[in-house]
């Protein structure tokens, strides 16, 4: 059974910069895909961005890219979501979800089987 635990949320001015890590225990971290997700209050979980079993792949939504950088290692079973110029539009739950692989471009909250518990994550315009 995969476990999934985020942290490094808090509070931060626009601007300003978090890195947020999942670590996960369980079977089969260094060939899943790992996405990040996040849900802003009365708004639908939205996709952030995915990375490949190696790392040599990523994806982002229009949102974030350029801002945020997923990395991954499959030595420590983490991965990490570094998030730059941080907007107030950004202030949400963040997840960390794995998955077997992505069927779609941008991966589907279907692709990803586990999902962690969320760490909060507010920007302060």
């Amino acid at each position: 059974q995969v476990q999934l635990v985020e942290s490094g949320g808090g509070l931060v001015q626009a601007g300003g910069s978090l890195r947020l890590s999942c670590a996960a225990s369980g079977r089969n971290f260094s060939s899943s895909i790992m996405g990040w997700f996040r849900q802003a209050p009365g708004k639908e979980r939205e996709f952030v961005g995915v990375i490949s079993w190696s790392g040599a792949s990523t994806y982002y939504a229009d949102s974030v890219k350029g801002r945020f950088t997923i990395s991954r290692d499959n030595v420590k079973n983490t991965v990490h979501l570094q998030m730059n110029s941080l907007k107030p539009e950004d202030t949400a739950v963040y997840y960390c979800a794995q998955g077997r692989r992505w069927s779609v471009i941008p991966p589907s909250e279907t692709d990803f089987g586990s999902w962690g518990q969320g760490t909060q994550v507010t920007v302060s315009s």
